[in-house]
């Protein structure tokens, strides 16, 4: 089975299968909305992954911005699998569960690459 395109630039699974329903190559989960770029944090829970991002936000009283970091649980598909250290790019889809807005469409590098790069 060929994963299917999602309109947006992101490589390909090497998987040419899958039997997660919430996956979004090989299934019709609906992506629209919001793209971030986040760290993986945990990935101890089925299918589940927990991602960290940093912004900034603006204090108007004193002209300046302050760092500000923002946890997210994110559905991990079979296809991707992402692991702690891993950096991935995430996308918003229909809500999965109670937590989980968002699911992870590619993974960009991890700390072991990272690391022979340097």
């Amino acid at each position: 089975m060929k994963p299917r395109n999602l309109g947006i630039n992101v490589k390909q699974p090497a998987v040419i299968q899958s039997t997660d329903i919430h996956d979004p190559f090989f299934s019709n989960l609906s992506l629209r909305g919001r793209i971030f770029i986040a760290k993986v944090i945990s990935a101890n829970s089925t299918k589940t992954a927990k991602v960290e991002f940093t912004r900034l936000y603006p204090i108007p009283k004193y002209e300046r911005f302050e760092k500000r970091r923002t946890r997210l649980q994110v559905h991990n598909p079979e296809s991707i699998n992402a692991k702690v250290g891993d950096k991935v790019k995430i996308m918003e889809c229909r809500p999965i569960s109670k937590t989980k807005n968002f699911v992870i469409i590619e993974k960009l590098e991890n700390e072991s690459t990272k690391s022979k790069n340097n």
